[in-house]
């Protein structure tokens, strides 16, 4: 007896497009600035940021651009709708990342061995600028829906933006009051690691999702068991956890109870534990009957098998 439960697939990590605007206009408007000053000063430092604050740039209007395509309600061969157009942006945000770290490390090496002339005291100035900046990005894509991947990563990029150019000021305040330029090298090497984390750390995740691995925190086999041990279920197979996008845990198995068990009650008795113990709304399970002929219900079955082992309850 096959048994679907039904759910709204609304968007749950929309984010509040107001505060992530302004978070991007302020991050362009000071990006722009950071940019013509750092090719002024000289200083790679500088330069590194406005290139980081570009990638969090982009991840927020990715983020504005997947959070409407995934509001679209599913059809045709989209069952799911777009939901996983963050996802798509999140990994591409987070390549670039990756892809900018190998340039700036670069571009590091090179002027630690070769310093230039670095105007010391514009550099600190515009770091210091550059944190009053940050802290009022943060702030507002604070005020927004974290839930998402995409906001959650820019929020999370911005940070690793206030701490870069808390970097750059000490390296600015080095270069002007003891004229160490390599100073500006090293701090742009500190920033191109914080950029590798975050861009890592987002290919990451997006990469589970995409292959469809069970979410952080949820472990399978240890949700298998569960559902093998409430009452009247013989067997549990082809059970698979995943995440439709970023906050969307999704469960499907086929269940086998005893005979005379009632598939309904049962259902609903492992949707409930799965609510409460794994916060696993999305859940598709297919309940039949065991056949008491047949060892296996069905022929190729995905992942292990779980069967009850203790003792029949009321026996």
């Amino acid at each position: 007896m096959g048994e679907q439960h039904g759910h709204g697939h609304g968007v749950t990590a929309g984010a509040d497009r107001k505060w992530l605007v302004r978070a991007l206009v302020l991050i362009v408007g000071f990006m722009a600035v950071e940019l013509v000053v750092g090719l002024i000063a000289g200083s790679l430092a500088l330069i590194t940021d406005a290139g980081h604050m570009l990638t969090d740039a982009a991840s927020i209007v990715l983020a504005l651009v997947a959070i409407r395509l995934a509001a679209r309600p599913a059809k045709g061969g989209f069952t799911y709708g777009l939901k996983r157009a963050e996802i798509l942006s999140a990994q591409a945000n987070g390549i670039t990342l990756l892809l900018l770290t190998a340039w700036f490390l670069y571009e590091a090496v090179t002027r630690l061995v070769e310093p230039p002339e670095v105007q010391g005291a514009l550099v600190l100035v515009t770091a210091l600028a550059g944190i009053a900046v940050n802290v009022a990005a943060s702030w507002c894509i604070s005020r927004a829906n974290r839930s998402s991947l995409n906001v959650e990563g820019a929020f999370q990029h911005i940070l690793n933006d206030l701490y870069a150019f808390i970097a750059t000021a000490v390296a600015g305040a080095i270069v002007w009051w003891t004229g160490f330029a390599r100073a500006d090298a090293i701090a742009a090497l500190v920033v191109a690691a914080l950029m590798a984390k975050a861009g890592w750390g987002l290919v990451r995740e997006s990469g589970r999702i995409f292959l469809e691995a069970a979410p952080a925190g949820i472990d399978p086999e240890a949700v298998g068991e569960q559902v093998a041990s409430v009452p009247d279920v013989v067997q549990v197979h082809d059970l698979h956890i995943w995440q439709i996008t970023s906050g969307e845990p999704a469960l499907s198995a086929h269940v086998l109870v005893r005979p005379a068990a009632d598939c309904h009650a049962v259902r609903a008795g492992i949707e409930e534990i799965m609510r409460s113990r794994h916060r696993l709304d999305h859940t598709t399970l297919q309940v039949d009957h065991a056949d008491e002929d047949r060892t296996e219900h069905c022929e190729r079955s995905h992942g292990p098998v779980y069967r009850f082992t203790g003792p029949v309850p009321g026996t």
